[in-house]
């Protein structure tokens, strides 16, 4: 269960990653990006196609780029990242003992 959780994370992870490459670096192909974050070039493929599906970047002859939409997606990233950490943070079990008990 957290296993799948965790890959999910790194998958996430590596979606902002490249979507970072573009905000810094556009237009930039899979070849770069892949040089640069070491990623295989079948993930950073991956992470561009889930990236174009939300409407953060898009395909332009020279590589990726940003579009409209990207600006919102970053200005509130920090705060949903924030309830995600919250969250998780109130799924802890602080009292084992209570468990054993």
């Amino acid at each position: 269960m957290i296993d799948r959780l965790e890959k999910e994370v790194d998958m996430l992870e590596r979606h902002l990653q490249v979507l970072k490459m573009v905000i810094e670096n556009e237009p930039i192909g899979i070849v770069k990006m892949s040089n640069e974050t070491g990623y295989p070039h079948h993930k950073v493929r991956y992470s561009l196609r889930v990236l174009e599906e939300e409407n953060l970047i898009e395909p332009s002859s020279q590589g990726a780029i940003k579009t409209e939409r990207t600006a919102e997606f970053v200005d509130e990233l920090d705060d949903k990242l924030d309830d995600i950490i919250d969250k998780l943070d109130g799924m802890k079990i602080e009292d084992v003992a209570e468990v054993e008990g």
